[in-house]
Formats: C-alpha cells, structure tokens, sequence
C-alpha cells in the first residue's frame, strides 16, 4: 500500500481524491447524456421518415433535432445529382444570408465552383473550422460564397461510396462552437437524414404519381362509360359475327351454314325475309341455295334478269331503299318489278377478289319494319363472311378434286419412282460390283484385292497372331494358247481357272484376278507355311485337269509366288510384288510349280531389274554381236555352213552366252530387239566372208515361234538381207516344232512365201517336241536337225548281257528312224552336238552326212581364234 506524499499532509490528500471521481463521474454522466440524446434524436428522424409531413414540415423538424444535439441556428441541407453534376437545394436557414439560393433548384456543379460545398461535395470528407483554417485545409484556392462564418461544419451525406448530399452548420457570432464531438454527431446523423429525406422523396414522389394516375382515371372513366356502352351495342354484333366467320369455317353442308347465318342476322335486325342469290358459273343465272321469305315466293333458280339482285351485281355495290325508291328504280328502267312490292330493302354483292359472286338480301313488307344504314353496314361484314365461306368451299372442293387427282399421279409416279430406285439401286449395286470385280471371271479385282490387303494389315497390327499370306498366280504359255485358238477360247480358259482356283478356297480366303492371265489369293489366316503350300499344291492338282474349250480337251498350268505376311511385311503393293517376284522364280525353275519369297528373291528380282536395264542400253549401244558356229560334212569335215548364235559383250561382266541374258530379255520384251540386232551383223558378216573368201556355204539363224505372229517378218528379212547384200539363198531360218503347233496356218503361209524367195527352212530339236509329222509334208523344208540328247548316247553302246553280243542302242534306232523319215521326205539332215570322233563315226555309218558340235569347232566371231564357251 502506498504512503502519502512527504509535501502534501494526510488530509490534503483526501480533500483531492473525491474531487477527481467527481470530475470522471460528471464526464460519465455527461457521455450517458450525449448519447441518450442522440438515440432520441435518431427515433424522431426515424418517425419522421414515416410521417404524414410534407417535404418542408419534414425538413424543419430534422433542423430541430440537430438543433438538440449542437448548435444550428444556421443549416442548409442540399442533394447531389451525379449524372447531371448538378446540386438541389433542399432547405436552407441562415440568420446572415440576403439572398438564399433558389429551394428545389438544380444548380450545376461548375458555378459553386471552389466553394466550400463544392469542396465538400468533390472531397467527399468532412470540413470543419473557420474560413481561414478551411482554407489552409483544401487544395487549390477556395471562393468565398454568402457570408462570413467564423465557424463552419460541413458533413457529406454518403449512399456507400457515392456522395448524395451535403448538411452543413454554421456559426456567425463566435467561433470554435464545433469541435470533434460535433462533427461526429453531424457525421453520424447524416446517413440517418439522407435515408430520411430519401424516404421522404420516394414516399412525394409515390403520391404524386398516384395523384396523376388518379386523374387519368377520372378522365378516362368518363371515357369508358361512354366506351362501355359502344361496346354494348357492338357486343351483339360482334358475337353475332363471331358466329358467322366460325361457321364459316366448318366444313359441314352449306345449307348449315346458311342456316346459321339467317339465324345470327335475325339476333340484330329483322330478317323474317332473307335469301342468298349465286351467279352461275357461266354468269346466265341466278341460284337461290338458300331463300326463307314469309309470302314464300322464290324459286331455285332462274334466269338472269333485270331484278333488285341484278342491279346490285351489276352495280357492285351494296344499295338500301325504300319502297318508294325501288319504285322509282321501275320507273326508271333500271330494274323490273315482279312478286309482292318490298317497303324496305337491303341488298349487299357478295365480292372476292374484285368478283361478284352473288348477293344477300333481306327485304320487309311491312311499314313499321324499316332498314337504316347501320342495318346495311351489318349485312355488309355478313357478306364477307359468306362470300369467304363460298370460295372456301369451292377451293377446297377444287383442292379435294386436284387433291385426289395430286395424289393418283403421286401414287403413279410413286410406283415409277420406286421402280426406278430400285433399277438404279441395282444398277449401283451392279456398278460396285463391276468397279471392284473383273468383268470376265467375275472375280475380285485389283482394288477389291488391294483393299482387302490394307483390312488384313491393319487386322494383323492389332492382332499380331493373325498372319495371313499373298500368292501371286500365273498362267503358263497362256499367251500360246491365246494366240493359237483366239481370245475367246483364251477368255474361257481364264474363266474356267478362276473358277477351279475358287473352289479350292474357304471363306474368308479369296482369289482375285490382277491382269490379264495372273491370279491373286489372300490366305486369310496363315499361321506358318504349310497350310498354303497345301493350298498351293492343290491348286497345281486342280489346273491339271483338262478344260474343254470349243470341242478342244487343252491343258493349263501355272506358277505360283507366295509371300507369308507378318507385321514387319510393306504395303499391300509390296506384298503383291514379293509374290509376284517368288512367282517368277518358279517359272524360271521350270513352270508347274510354287516358289516362296525370301530376302534372296528380293535380290535377285533387283539384279533382274538391272540386267533389263542393262539388256536396253546393250540393244541401244548394239553390244550384242554374233558368233558363228560351224556346220560340217561328216565325212570330210568341210564346212557347208554357220550357225549364228548370240553372245553379249557386257561392259564389265565380259562376255555372256544366252542362258545367262535370254530369259530375261524374254520377260522384259527386249529379245525381239536383240534378235534383230543378230540378224543384221549375222548376215553382214557373211556377206562380208563371201565376198573376202568366195565361201560357198550358208548362213543359219534361229527363229522364234512369235516372230511368225508378228506382221510383216518375211518382208523385213527381205530387206534386212538386201541391206546387207546377201542372197535369200545363203540364208537357212531354224525353226521350233512350237511355231509349227502355235499357229500352223500362219506360219506354213509365212514359210512358203520365204521359200519362194530362196531361203532354206530347218526344223531345228526334232524329236524333242511332238514330233508329229502331219506337218513335215505340208511345210517346205528342207533339213531336219536332231537334237543333240539324241547324239550324246551313241558313243556308249549298251554292255551285252552274260557274255553276249551288244544289244542294239536304242538311241541309234530312233536316229536312224529319223533319217529314213528324213530320207523319204527328200530332207537333208543335220546332228547337233557332237562331241567325240565315237559319236561322228556312228552317225556316219548311220548314213548321216552333216553335223556340228565341239569336235568341229565352238561359236566364234568370223575370222578369230577359238573361244571355249557353252553353247545354249
């Protein structure tokens, strides 16, 4: 506890404790005070919003309120417009002030410009203190407006962030009357006066709207009054027509209708006597479809006249008149008087489209029952309606009719549409089916095969166990057959391989047919190898058989190239190729047979490519020459004459004989140039040896069976012979048994024609072919050349059995079977491939008496030494 301080005694001490609580306590109470005052303040504004007061009477009290609360002999309240920039006035007390701006007037903001409401209002902060302190306080200069107030308090009215006002209080007589409390008090009354005098404004403005609208009303009852009663009278009509145009509408019996229409007019005028005239179609009568007349005159119809109907169709116009006016029209001339005289009369044209149709008319026979224009305005709507039922009527009996007839052709037509969908339908159907299937054979084509290769990849990357394989097929001497019998019997052939090709394979396996004598087929699943060579091998069994074409048993092979697809094979055109090159090496092996497809085929195609290449640039750069081999007489050795047979000078393989070039030069189509190549230096160099050395002897060219189908060969020899200045008969052309078989008519008229020119003709491998000698007293031939698998035997004489004589070769029996043919036939005879002295002495003694082989000399150019190579 603390002691009491040495300079103060005891008692001092206690005398100056109350005083400071009193103080406190006198501050308390003044504080509970304030706001006490305050809050009432605050429930008076409050009720004040609510009052029955008007703008003013509200105003002065919420001046008395602050008044309770500060000093406020002085205050003005005014409203800011922020769209317009404009200041209102609302109230304004100012002990000091002359002249009071306008109450209620917007005052723009740029005349107050620098004043202190301008300031306060573009601030939008509170200003208190004198005009020299307010001055220091603002920003830029200040104007002086109204009086000088030494002190000032200004407090912006807020709506949120927006300023909507300014309350200001001001004191003239002294200064410092407004300190922090007062301005806190302003500041916290001014929301509560602007949501008041916001009130207050909605509340005026509500009232005076309500006012105005009242007004309207008073006025335009008046006006509806007035209205109700129209319409009253309208109501009847209306309703009335309402009826009508609804009937008019119903497509139910006209005479309904009329009905209706009778009873609907007789609800607004007297129509005791009504009737509806139509005009013909052809315009020459009346018809009365519908008459109700109470001196019941009418007919159904009559002829056109000169009556009140009449002059209202003549003139198209509606017409009410009296009985006397319609007497006046008799006298007139203008209509004819006929039946009991009318007293009133109503007659209205029955117009669409500028057209009139036919009248309605209602008519009284009585004095008192008389029609007024208003009568004949009514009978005027009714004849809209009417009319527009009558062309209603006839237009949808038109359409029905048009209608039936629509839909009778439609019907027709339908059937014909129909029919032609259908053709069309199959039409496209047949167009797919021709665009993706060979016109011949009825086979899948190349896109329908191409495109079932692209399915089958794509199968096989989603599902890499499903494997598949391509066989590229092709016909063997197809184009023998083709060229020998005609296209059409090669066209059946065709056919009938197709046919057998199919027969062999399962769904969802496919042949197709890729050109012009080659075959596809898709092996749809081919895990391995052997399940399609077993395909394969029963499609060589199957085309063993024989087709009958014409009456004709021919027999067709074929050579198939299979490549086994897995993912890692290229494009469906790739696949093709890799099985169309295993099908070329199966041809090469001999025909008759299947090949499949390794990386090595692959080589050796791109090595067959180039040596077609090579095989033209050695045609263009003529680096084929001939060399000659020499045909002797067997018994001294002298030459009777030379063989000429091919040889390439290659520019860096050296020389090559014909086996290792032909074939190709076969496929690639490049032979034909090659042998023509031959013929020219063959016969330029045994022009050259006869005219150097006298040599007597002959010059012998092979030919080949498709020179004779080729137009024109004899005539190009011809000429070929007379460039190179040799005789026709130096020349011998050696011919197979095939040009005999292909097309012996052909070739027997190309033969003669070449021998009446002098040239000798050999038929070169007697004994190898058919050997048919239908033919050799036919032809005009000359020498017959055996075949060296004939020769090579007769050196080794089969060993006689125990000790026995030797048993006559069977080999020599056939030779000397053909020389005695020979012999009868006036042939010379020639033995191929002799290679020992054995061989030339049994040939000899055989009676053979010219020859060529090894023993007498190898194919050489003329004039240079030997040069070992292998002969074809």
């Amino acid at each position: 506890m603390s002691q009491p301080s040495p300079q103060h005694p005891p008692a001092a001490a206690a005398l100056t404790e109350p005083s400071g609580m009193l103080e406190r306590l006198r501050g308390a109470v003044h504080q509970l005070a304030q706001a006490e005052r305050l809050q009432r303040a605050l429930f008076a504004i409050a009720d004040l919003s609510g009052a029955h007061l008007s703008m003013r009477a509200m105003l002065e009290q919420l001046h008395a309120i602050v008044g309770t609360l500060m000093y406020a002999r002085n205050l003005f309240l005014s409203l800011y417009d922020h769209d317009a920039d404009t200041l209102e006035f609302i109230y304004f007390v100012d002990e000091a002030a002359v002249d009071l701006p306008p109450l209620g007037v917007r005052i723009p903001m740029a005349d107050l410009h620098q004043s202190l409401t301008w300031h306060l209002v573009r601030g939008g902060a509170t200003l208190r203190g004198s005009m020299s302190e307010l001055a220091r306080q603002l920003d830029g200069r200040l104007k002086a407006l109204g009086a000088y107030a030494p002190d000032w308090l200004g407090v912006p009215l807020r709506d949120g962030a927006q300023v909507r006002g300014v309350l200001v209080v001001q004191s003239y007589d002294q200064g410092g009357r407004y300190g922090p409390e007062e301005q806190e008090l302003l500041e916290f009354v001014a929301s509560h006066v602007l949501t008041a005098v916001q009130r207050r404004q909605i509340r005026q403005d509500l009232e005076r709207a309500v006012s105005a609208g009242t007004a309207e009303l008073a006025s335009a009852n008046q006006a509806l009054q007035a209205e109700v009663a129209r319409r009253q009278r309208g109501e009847r009509l209306q309703a009335a027509l309402y009826r009508i145009a609804e009937r008019a509408n119903d497509p139910g019996p006209v005479q309904d209708f009329y009905r209706a229409v009778h009873h609907s007019v007789g609800e607004l005028i007297n129509a005791r006597n009504f009737y509806i005239a139509l005009l013909s179609e052809d315009g020459s009568e009346l018809d009365f479809p519908y008459y109700v007349d109470e001196n019941h005159v009418g007919t159904k119809s009559r002829p056109l006249g000169n009556g009140m109907t009449e002059y209202v169709l003549r003139n198209g116009q509606p017409l009410l008149a009296t009985g006397d006016e319609i007497e006046a029209l008799h006298q007139q001339g203008a209509i004819s008087k006929s039946g009991p005289s009318s007293r009133s009369w109503v007659g209205v044209p029955l117009v669409c489209e500028g057209r009139a149709l036919g009248v309605v008319a209602v008519q009284s026979y009585q004095a008192d029952v008389t029609y007024t224009e208003r009568d004949r305005d009514l009978l005027g709507f009714v004849s809209h309606q009417i009319a527009s039922s009558l062309v209603r009527r006839r237009t949808t009996e038109s359409l029905r009719l048009a209608n039936a007839e629509l839909e009778q052709r439609v019907a027709t037509r339908t059937a014909e549409l129909q029919e032609q969908i259908e053709v069309r339908r199959r039409v496209e159907a047949q167009l797919k089916h021709e665009t993706l299937h060979d016109a011949l054979t009825g086979l899948p084509n190349r896109s329908y095969l191409l495109e079932r290769l692209d399915w089958l990849q794509s199968r096989l990357h989603r599902q890499p166990d499903q494997r598949f394989a391509v066989m590229f097929i092709d016909v063997d001497r197809f184009k023998l057959i083709n060229d020998s019998m005609g296209h059409s019997a090669g066209d059946a052939v065709l056919h009938q391989i197709g046919r057998r090709l199919a027969s062999v394979l399962r769904a969802p396996d496919m042949v197709a047919r890729v050109g012009g004598d080659e075959f596809a087929v898709l092996v749809a699943d081919a895990p391995a190898a052997d399940p399609v060579v077993r395909i394969a091998r029963r499609m060589l069994e199957v085309l063993d058989e024989p087709i009958d074409v014409g009456g004709k048993r021919l027999f067709a092979s074929a050579s198939i190239g299979i490549s086994l697809c897995d993912r890692d094979k290229p494009n469906a055109t790739d696949l093709l190729r890799n099985a169309d090159t295993a099908m070329y090496r199966a041809k090469v092996n001999g025909r008759r047979r299947y090949e499949l497809y390794d990386a090595h085929l692959h080589t050796d195609a791109l090595q067959m490519l180039e040596i077609e290449s090579a095989l033209w640039l050695a045609v263009k750069e003529r680096q084929f020459e001939p060399y000659f081999q020499p045909i002797v007489s067997l018994a001294d050795g002298s030459v009777c004459g030379y063989e000429a047979l091919v040889r390439w000078h290659h520019p860096t393989e050296g020389l090559l004989s014909p086996g290792e070039f032909l074939p190709v030069a076969e496929e690639s189509g490049s032979i034909d140039a090659i042998d023509w190549q031959i013929y020219e230096a063959a016969a330029a160099r045994m022009a050259q040896l006869v005219q150097t050395t006298g040599f007597a002897g002959y010059l012998s060219v092979n030919v080949a069976p498709r020179h004779f189908r080729q137009p024109g060969f004899g005539d190009r020899m011809l000429r070929l012979l007379s460039d190179a200045g040799l005789p026709p008969q130096r020349l011998c052309l050696e011919i197979t048994e095939g040009a005999l078989i292909e097309d012996p008519e052909r070739t027997s008229v190309v033969l003669h024609e070449l021998r009446a020119h002098g040239m000798a003709l050999a038929l070169d491998d007697f004994g190898t072919g058919y050997s048919s000698l239908g033919y050799l007293h036919r032809l005009p031939l000359r020498t017959l050349k055996i075949d060296r698998s004939f020769v090579q035997p007769l050196d080794t004489p089969p060993a006689a059995a125990g000790g026995e004589t030797a048993a006559p070769n069977p080999t020599a029996a056939v030779v000397r079977a053909v020389l005695a043919l020979a012999g009868s036939l006036g042939l010379n005879v020639v033995a191929e491939g002799i290679e020992t002295p054995a061989q030339r002495q049994v040939l000899l003694d055989l009676g053979c008496t010219q020859g060529q082989g090894y023993l007498f000399g190898r194919p050489n150019p003329i004039g240079a030494p030997d040069v070992i190579v292998t002969e074809l």
